[in-house]
């Protein structure tokens, strides 16, 4: 694909938050800030709504990368948007896998910035 070639964007579904106890998260996050829930799925992840943004608190289960912080793509097929990562400097942290929701990756862009992926299964 030459540099130039038009991609469709990717939009950030959400801003991923590992997080030792999902719990004492949603309750720290609606307290300190305000924020209302959207979702828990037990201990593994919650979505909170952070004001047109989804804060996702991912547990120890859910936590694809290694306890770093990430925006998360949603775009329309995670190998593909993958490979174009690959092929402009980044580089691969999790290959692409089914999740319980969506299938995701982990990549990093050419700075070393996380970046996760996902898109329907």
């Amino acid at each position: 694909m030459s540099e130039n070639a038009k991609v469709d964007p990717a939009r950030i579904g959400n801003v991923l938050h590992p997080v030792a106890d999902v719990d004492a998260a949603v309750r720290f996050y609606s307290t300190a800030l305000g924020l209302e829930t959207k979702f828990v799925d037990g201990d593994r992840y919650a979505a909170l709504d952070a004001g047109g943004t989804t804060l996702a608190l991912a547990g120890p289960a859910e936590d694809v990368t290694g306890g770093v912080p990430a925006a998360s793509f949603k775009v329309p097929d995670v190998a593909a948007a993958v490979a174009a990562i690959v092929e402009r400097g980044g580089s691969v942290v999790r290959q692409p896998e089914r999740g319980p929701h969506e299938v995701r990756a982990v990549a990093r862009d050419p700075w070393g910035n996380t970046v996760v992926l996902y898109g329907p299964r």
